[in-house]
């Protein structure tokens, strides 16, 4: 069975970066569409981003758009989340989730993807 895990969350000043991986144990991620997700406790699980299984498409939430980015590094098996110019309303549990019947157009809603980790923390504060 498909496990990811998130790496890379952590405290970070309001204007700060960060950068999240998402590996995956015993399997490669070549194949799978890979969507990113965040959630706040008491709130739904929303859509960050995905990247397809190509590489060549991604899709962002308008939130986020500009200020992040999804990129795939498949020798070595991992997806990156670019955060820049975080905001305090980007605090959250993050997420990645992983599906192979996602198709190029590979929109981050969460019922769509059947592997998920178990999350990293990003706190965002001065």
């Amino acid at each position: 069975q498909l496990q990811l895990v998130e790496s890379g969350g952590g405290l970070v000043q309001p204007g700060g970066s960060l950068r999240l991986s998402c590996t995956a144990s015993g399997f490669t991620l070549d194949g799978f569409a890979i969507g990113w997700f965040r959630q706040v406790p008491g709130m739904e699980r929303e859509g960050v981003g995905c990247i397809s299984r190509s590489g060549a498409n991604t899709n962002y939430a308008d939130s986020v758009k500009g200020r992040f980015a999804i990129s795939r590094d498949n020798a070595k098996s991992t997806v990156y989340l670019q955060m820049n110019n975080l905001k305090p309303e980007d605090a959250a549990e993050y997420y990645c989730a992983a599906d192979t019947l996602i198709d190029d157009t590979c929109m981050a809603i969460p019922g769509l993807f059947g592997a998920w980790g178990r999350g990293t923390q990003v706190t965002v504060s001065s």
